[in-house]
């Protein structure tokens, strides 16, 4: 009996312990949350420094190396900074760790550009920029 009371509080004080550590990541979280603003170029940076844009129109995604000529991007794709490819599927955001063998909803449509910048879509399709 005395092992199986054991055996209950070290499974009630590891339960504990990660709820702390849970509770604890989201508290830091909410509290560096980034400021956001609306973005007025409407571009983000990508890979190789190539910056990208979405026409709101027919989800088109453009890319250019010199902000000046674009030119659309065939498989409507980008890469953020930690490599994850990006691309918009029937009206939502996804992204794929595999080199786009599977896909999966973004959460909250954030990603950070090649440059250290967040980036973010919002339900109108506006480009949302914060700074860390």
């Amino acid at each position: 009996m005395k092992k199986l009371m054991l055996v209950v509080a070290m499974l009630s004080l590891g339960f504990a312990t990660q709820a702390k550590t849970i509770s604890t990541e989201n508290t830091a979280v909410v509290l560096n949350d980034p400021k956001w603003e609306k973005s007025k170029e409407g571009t983000w940076m990508g890979a190789d420094k190539t910056w990208y844009k979405l026409n709101t129109k027919d989800a088109t995604i453009w890319w250019s190396k010199d902000g000046k000529k674009w030119e659309a991007v065939k498989d409507g794709m980008w890469q953020d900074k930690d490599g994850k490819w990006l691309k918009i599927v029937d009206k939502d955001l996804k992204w794929s760790a595999d080199g786009g063998k599977t896909w999966a909803q973004v959460p909250d449509w954030k990603w950070e550009g090649h440059d250290g910048v967040w980036n973010k879509f919002d339900k109108d399709w506006s480009l949302w920029t914060a700074k860390k």
